[in-house]
């Protein structure tokens, strides 16, 4: 491991390895300082931040943070760098690619044809180099477009992810959450349920009845059951309707191992999703979530900081051209991500690194009840992303999820951005809600006052009163 060090006013700052660079060069975080790697001051985080901008791009080619040998993430990470397509950027440092990605010269056309030469340490090394300013405007700039039965991603759109989670998996309860997103105007970007528990048989019930709607209305979007990609696969076998595999995700070998997968299982389940056929407009049939300090509470972080292993988390899920990648930004506790401005950096980090890569990032804006944060701290988050052109967001009645315990967005704060910023649904899931009644005179603004009587049957057929 090669020693990196600079010269400040009399004083050298050492630096054992490139890892221990990044990490103090890392804005404040808690998982950093439980993990021992953070900087010890705010002047020696300056110092690493000094010798980060310093050092020549390639420096990350040429030396892996987690060796070649023995990590199957960073022989991917290497094996798929497209030297072409880096070359634009090859003679910079970390300092002046920055000042390269806030320039003019780096359009959307640019940064989209140099995602596949960059590399998740790339990315990481130069978000630590950026204000919130900065981490805004660039990731505005990068548009990352999927697509299965709608088209997510595209400029001027914001989606959202109607999730109806029930801590029993209770077919009516669940149903009238989804009549209440709809209702809203969410769900283009997928209807997700986290099930109670990871039954295949359950699985199977939750794919079917969720078929069965978006067939019955004719809704131009996706359905995902966020069990792990074993019991999907299990589930396809035995013939259930599934549009999107799911799976939680790492930046090491180690820590998906922690999560009983490696690249190899993700590729069963890809192949197994797009075997089916289900996607009308593309075949993006993966959905991943990620989320800073997962590596160190897997204790397989190998001593690096939990943003750098963040964004390798991007570089796995580049890999299966998912439809939906989000960032469970404060899902994982204060031991991570202490509070609302840890929280508020971090997601904006996510986002940034995720979409420079080529993945079409969300974000899940949430914390749990023992963070230092509020729903004040996720209203900065939200609005913040939403200028950053975040692709979408999650949608829960009241913001507060009843089986996962934690707190997040609600329909109505996907209405707010909406509004606030000009956004609009995904184009074909906006016609089918115009189409429906649920938006008004074409004005783009959703209402629930009255229960349009096509919709009666949603909770008749799922046992709930009408």
């Amino acid at each position: 491991m090669a020693e990196h060090f600079i010269d400040i006013g009399g004083r050298r700052y050492r630096f054992e390895s490139l890892g221990a660079l990044m990490a103090a060069a890392s804005p404040r975080r808690s998982g950093d300082e439980l993990a021992g790697i953070a900087a010890e001051s705010a002047e020696q985080r300056a110092a690493a931040q000094m010798a980060l901008a310093e050092l020549p791009l390639t420096t990350f080619l040429d030396e892996p943070l987690i060796p070649y040998e023995t990590d199957e993430i960073t022989r991917l990470i290497l094996d798929r760098h497209d030297r072409t397509a880096f070359a634009p950027v090859a003679s910079l440092s970390v300092g002046e690619f920055r000042n390269w990605l806030l320039s003019e010269r780096a359009d959307g056309g640019t940064l989209k044809a140099l995602a596949p030469g960059l590399t998740p340490e790339m990315v990481a090394a130069v978000s630590k180099l950026m204000r919130v300013q900065d981490l805004v405007l660039v990731g505005r700039k990068c548009e990352v477009v999927t697509r299965f039965r709608n088209t997510l991603g595209l400029p001027g759109r914001l989606a959202t992810r109607l999730q109806p989670n029930h801590p029993t998996d209770d077919a009516a309860g669940i149903a009238a959450s989804i009549l209440d997103g709809l209702l809203y105007a969410s769900g283009d970007a997928v209807i997700g349920i986290n099930p109670a528990t990871d039954n295949t048989g359950t699985v199977v019930t939750l794919l079917t009845m969720l078929d069965e709607i978006i067939s019955r209305y004719e809704i131009p979007t996706q359905s995902c059951v966020l069990t792990h990609v074993t019991t999907a696969i299990e589930a396809i076998e035995r013939g259930a309707p599934t549009d999107l595999v799911f799976q939680s995700i790492a930046g090491t070998e180690a820590a998906n191992r922690g999560f009983g997968i490696d690249l190899s299982l993700l590729r069963e389940g890809q192949d197994a999703a797009r075997s089916l056929g289900r996607g009308t407009l593309g075949d993006n049939v993966m959905y991943f979530e990620t989320g800073q300090g997962s590596a160190l509470s897997a204790d397989a972080h190998h001593g690096l900081d939990q943003q750098t292993l963040e964004a390798r988390a991007y570089g796995v899920a580049r890999e299966f051209s998912p439809l939906l990648v989000n960032t469970v930004v404060g899902f994982i506790g204060p031991e991570y991500l202490f509070d609302g401005k840890q929280i508020i950096r971090a997601g904006l980090e996510d986002h940034f690194c995720g979409k420079l890569l080529g993945v079409p990032m969300g974000c899940d804006i949430c914390y749990t009840n023992h963070a230092e944060a509020d729903q004040d701290d996720m209203d900065m988050l939200l609005t913040l992303l939403g200028a950053a052109g975040c692709n979408y967001i999650m949608g829960i009645p009241g913001s507060d999820d009843i089986m996962l315990n934690y707190q997040t967005t609600s329909f109505h704060d996907a209405l707010y951005l909406r509004e606030v910023l000009g956004r609009r649904p995904a184009p074909e899931f906006e016609t089918w809600l115009e189409s429906s009644g649920i938006y008004r005179h074409g004005k783009g603004i959703a209402f629930a006052n009255a229960l349009p009587a096509r919709f009666q049957h949603v909770l008749a057929d799922a046992g709930a009163p009408t």
